[in-house]
């Protein structure tokens, strides 16, 4: 039997996802919007991937909208909920998955660098929660989701600003949970560990302990595995969920 619009969980809900122009991002957003969500589709400057991430979601019958803009900057985050609030009324769904990968050793970093690294993926959490918890409230809740990654709960060198990065990210979602909560608004972080995804060229190679720290499963992850771990907070099931970072990692690191 066909399931209709109608029927699927995300039915009538909006999700904006940052850096969703490719890999785990763009996996989010085609996992949300196979689900029903209308997806505002968010990325910094590659408007050609960002655009054609909204023609594969409206290929498939679904609702997106491109959203341009560099999270870290404090006018964007504001337009970015107008822009949501103008193509579908507000957002209920909030996955922060921007951020930058750089390999910088300690002593050769400079702050700006560290700046850089650091205003993506936390400071821009909080200012998109600033500007789309609102709209949350008003409609009556919500679900926040960052992406972490394994190497704040590891050690990596030379992204010693990533994993920072990252820890603060769990932090706030942590302390949002808690202060969200009366408000029915879900935050929580997912850790993922290796994923096979293309990198940028500002990322480098893979950290050498990153090879060679063995993964039980013996593999790598998938994007969709990771989008199917955000599906689940987000929806339906995970209402219950909150305040806790998820590891999706093959067992290479144990809580």
């Amino acid at each position: 039997m066909q399931v209709g619009t109608q029927d699927k969980a995300l039915h009538g809900k909006v999700a904006l996802v940052t850096g969703a122009g490719k890999n785990i991002g763009r996996g989010i957003a085609l996992a949300l919007a196979r689900d029903g969500a209308a997806i505002v589709v968010n990325g910094r400057a590659d408007k050609a991937a960002v655009d054609q991430v909204v023609r594969e979601i409206e290929a498939s019958g679904g609702k997106a909208v491109a959203a341009m803009g560099d999270v870290s900057d404090p006018a964007v985050p504001p337009r970015l909920a107008a822009e949501a609030a103008k193509a579908f009324g507000g957002v209920d769904i909030l996955v922060s998955n921007a951020g930058l990968r750089r390999q910088t050793s300690f002593l050769d970093m400079s702050f700006e660098e560290w700046r850089e690294i650091m205003s993506v993926a936390l400071d821009g959490a909080f200012l998109l929660a600033k500007a789309i918890v609102p709209q949350m409230v008003a409609r009556g809740g919500g679900a926040i989701v960052g992406l972490s990654g394994i190497s704040t709960h590891v050690g990596t060198p030379n992204r010693c600003h990533v994993s920072a990065s990252k820890s603060g990210l769990e932090g706030l979602m942590r302390a949002l949970a808690v202060e969200l909560a009366p408000h029915r608004i879900t935050c929580n972080a997912i850790s993922p560990g290796a994923i096979d995804t293309a990198r940028g060229t500002s990322a480098g190679p893979a950290p050498p302990n990153r090879v060679n720290r063995p993964i039980p499963l013996k593999r790598f992850g998938t994007v969709d595995e990771i989008a199917a771990m955000v599906r689940l907070l987000v929806g339906p099931e995970g209402t219950f969920i909150t305040g806790q970072t998820i590891h999706v990692n093959g067992g290479e690191f144990l809580t």
